[in-house]
């Protein structure tokens, strides 16, 4: 029964499948750049298209999805253990071109499954947060050393917390906590009554983003992956709350065709979201917004 509950916990369902592969539209021989790997689902089924392992790179910043990757695909793929960014300064100093680029920054379902991980109110666990686990900042350095002022900036720039002051106030009241439960319990102080969602759903976002550096990681990549699509090349790129997806659609559109000069040709006018069976199926696709683009022949 353990060794099942630990492969369902490794289960990560790619979302927006289908609608990524119309997107990139994969082609024999194309060569393929996947920044967030996780757990293989897009891999897989752009490889099965493309056929091509030996031109194929899979970047992943936490090493259980790195181990998984290996044992899924084997030595053949280029697998680097690295956050995206790195990755992708690497690989464009490096003077790497592709066909194909994938990014899908949210954070993946077996961080949110595993307690340990401490990303998730309902698994109650140590306030950890962090997608690579060598890194020294974490959630509870945060929660129990910043000031009261630079919790609520975290809380409302991060989170969108309209109650961003008041949280500050009950985390440094109530501090130090060391578990996710304690810590999502005083900030419900800040919420009486019921919700359909969490009351310390939007500070937790708020403090992964900051653990992980996830916005700055994205604004700082999105020129790079630019550079590192080739002349017809293909990107799509999936974002899950509207701070990354305004990022994402400001660095397509500053380049985007209707300048005299355009890198970029948009694919998707308006985001594309997940059906509502999709949703059914995978709850996490709800709040999946993908941007797609082609660089234009030069």
């Amino acid at each position: 029964m353990h060794q099942n509950k630990n492969q369902n916990e490794l289960e990560h369902v790619p979302v927006l499948l289908s609608e990524v592969l119309a997107l990139l539209d994969p082609k024999a021989g194309d060569s393929y750049l996947d920044l967030t790997a996780g757990y293989g689902g897009h891999a897989a089924a752009v490889l099965e298209r493309t056929g091509n392992r030996a031109d194929c790179v899979l970047v992943d910043r936490d090493q259980a999805a790195t181990q998984h990757l290996r044992a899924r695909f084997g030595e053949q793929i280029e697998l680097r253990h690295q956050d995206y960014l790195t990755a992708s300064r690497e690989l464009n100093a490096a003077g790497r071109k592709f066909d194909l680029i994938l990014a899908d920054v949210g954070v993946s379902s077996p961080h949110l499954n595993q307690a340990e991980r401490g990303f998730a109110i309902s698994n109650p666990g140590p306030l950890d947060m962090r997608m690579d686990q060598r890194q020294e900042l974490t959630a509870a350095y945060i929660v129990n050393h910043y000031d009261e002022d630079s919790l609520t900036e975290l809380v409302r720039d991060y989170g969108e917390e309209p109650k961003a002051r008041k949280i500050a106030e009950l985390i440094v009241r109530g501090r130090p906590f060391a578990a996710t439960d304690e810590l999502a319990a005083a900030i419900a102080r800040a919420w009486p009554g019921r919700s359909r969602i969490h009351p310390a759903t939007r500070t937790f976002q708020a403090l992964r983003i900051a653990v992980n550096d996830e916005l700055g990681q994205l604004a700082a990549s999105l020129p790079l992956w630019l550079d590192l699509l080739e002349p017809g090349g293909r990107i799509a790129v999936i974002s899950f709350h509207s701070l990354e997806d305004k990022l994402v659609k400001q660095a397509f559109a500053e380049v985007s065709a209707g300048r005299y000069d355009a890198e970029l040709k948009l694919l998707t006018k308006r985001p594309v979201t997940a059906t509502t069976t999709e949703i059914a199926h995978n709850p996490r696709a709800r709040s999946a917004k993908l941007r797609a683009a082609v660089k234009i022949n030069k």
